[in-house]
């Protein structure tokens, strides 16, 4: 009878045992899974965005930005996700149909609503950053500048972006923020890890690249000289970004730009004209084009050249010579008067030209366009395809290009033999340092061109948030990890052990 009591009392306990091993064992896994999906569930993401209009010369392009709440050393990492160009001519050209400045910006406002989140629209600040097409129409009347930026600044406020004005931005900022672009994009900057993070951090410091900025009105030069050579400070910007300081050089020509400098040429060239008919080796032979005087005076850039004419109308025929065309291009150099060591021209100082260049906007697109942009082309290769591009008849260029633009299409002899003008006579680039020019468009998905260095610096006025803390502080996340990973581990060893040796507890209850 006892034997049958005890054995009952040792089966009982034996299922006891199994129960609380196997509910402790569940409870663990259930506490380990637990504890790990908390920890490493998706942390929503913690980031900013910046929009910046480039109300240019010849057209308006936003592009937003977007970057981490928590920045490095101060200065926010920042990319660019989108890009919408306004349809329209620059702002500038809207003075005589002010009212139509709303709708023109309507569009690419409306795509930026839908791009960047609701929640975020009241927080996300927005810039209007004007460039040389408004410095023009300042020259000419600031009154009209005024109304112009009024009418942008009520628009834009309409929308429910934190806006932050519309401004004219001189031309040495223009210079520095495309510097500030170049370099952000070609990572001069940033600091990278090392393999596995076992190493500390190592600074990309390599030296900088300097900036070749060509737009419709004006063009920028700006670099870090190897010495600041005290001749002048007008040129001598300074910045702090990632933790260090940078002191550049830049310069900006206004009536430089591409668009501005053809209209300085037309205008000298017309006075030695003959019965309003200009035979212009800057276009293609068998291209004509009738041009109103009223409209080649109408910028300020062709002021000094200003003259009454017989003609209220002249044509342009093209004769196609790029050896010509470089040397009227060439009369709009004064390179005759510099009160320094070495300028560049129209008196205007220059150090030595030091380092890498990256050369963007209308420099890369009319390169491009050409099939110039390879580093493997020698400065004569370039110079050389030029020339042979400028000698193709109108006919021929017009029949391998069908889908351009005819304006576009007929200056591109003109630009191409500018832009060699402009590096190698105007900034004093020679067959060796020309080596050393990357054209660039994109890098890394953002534009190469002075508003990502805008936004750049001024993220440096944004405060940046806390991080988003995770659920539990590390220590007690490991600790709880351990913690019940032994728990689990001690249950599985007393399983295994009671189902290999049940005599033992057998002998315990007896």
């Amino acid at each position: 009878m006892e034997d049958i009591k005890g054995s009952k009392v040792k089966r009982f306990c034996s299922r006891n045992i199994l129960a609380i091993l196997g509910f402790s064992s569940i409870m663990a896994v259930i506490a380990l899974l637990a504890v790990g999906l908390t920890q490493n569930k998706q942390l929503p993401e913690n980031v900013k965005y910046g929009i910046v209009l480039d109300a240019g010369s010849s057209h308006t392009s936003l592009y937003i930005y977007k970057w981490p709440a928590e920045k490095e050393n101060d200065t926010g990492v920042v990319h660019q996700i989108e890009e919408c160009k306004v349809k329209g001519p620059g702002i500038s050209k809207y003075v005589q149909k002010i009212n139509d400045i709303g709708i023109y910006l309507s569009e690419c406002m409306e795509k930026a609503k839908e791009v960047i989140p609701e929640s975020q629209h009241q927080e996300t600040p927005v810039y209007l950053g004007a460039t040389a097409g408004m410095r023009l129409l300042r020259m000419q009347s600031e009154q009209l500048a005024d109304r112009v930026l009024g009418v942008v600044t009520k628009s834009l406020s309409s929308y429910p972006f934190d806006f932050q004005g519309a401004r004219i931005i001189t031309g040495q900022e223009e210079g520095a923020y495309g510097w500030i672009t170049v370099n952000y994009l070609l990572g001069k900057f940033t600091q990278k890890s090392s393999w596995l993070d076992l190493i500390s951090y190592e600074s990309k410091d390599e030296g900088t690249f300097g900036a070749l900025d060509l737009g419709g009105a004006s063009t920028q030069i700006t670099f870090v000289p190897q010495n600041k050579i005290p001749e002048t400070s007008d040129n001598y910007l300074e910045f702090r970004l990632y933790g260090k300081n940078y002191s550049v050089y830049t310069h900006s020509f206004l009536c430089y730009g591409k668009d501005q400098a053809l209209w300085q040429k037309l205008a000298k060239d017309i006075q030695v004209a003959n019965n309003g008919i200009l035979k212009d080796p800057c276009f293609h032979s068998g291209y004509e084009r009738i041009v109103n005087v009223s409209d080649l005076y109408k910028t300020p850039c062709t002021k000094k050249f200003e003259m009454t004419l017989p003609f209220q109308q002249f044509e342009i025929q093209g004769t196609g010579d790029y050896q010509l065309c470089q040397q009227s291009i060439l009369g709009l150099f004064n390179t005759s008067y510099c009160p320094y060591s070495q300028c560049a021209f129209n008196g205007i100082f220059l150090p030595p030209l030091e380092g890498n260049f990256g050369a963007f906007s209308a420099f890369y697109f009319v390169m491009n366009f050409l099939n110039l942009t390879s580093e493997e082309l020698s400065q004569e290769n370039v110079i050389e395809m030029v020339g042979n591009f400028c000698s193709r008849p109108w006919e021929e260029v017009k029949a391998s290009f069908v889908g351009v633009k005819e304006k576009y299409l007929s200056e591109y002899c003109f630009s191409g033999t500018y832009i060699l003008s402009l590096l190698l006579q105007g900034y004093h680039f020679t067959a060796d340092s020309w080596k050393h020019i990357q054209f660039l468009g994109k890098i890394q998905g953002s534009d190469a061109g002075w508003t990502l260095g805008y936004m750049l610096n001024l993220t440096n006025m944004i405060p940046a948030e806390k991080p988003i803390s995770l659920p539990l502080p590390h220590s007690t996340y490991v600790f709880l990890m351990v913690l019940f990973s032994l728990i689990l581990v001690a249950v599985v060893l007393t399983g295994l052990f009671i189902f290999h040796k049940p005599s033992f507890f057998s002998k315990e209850v007896v």
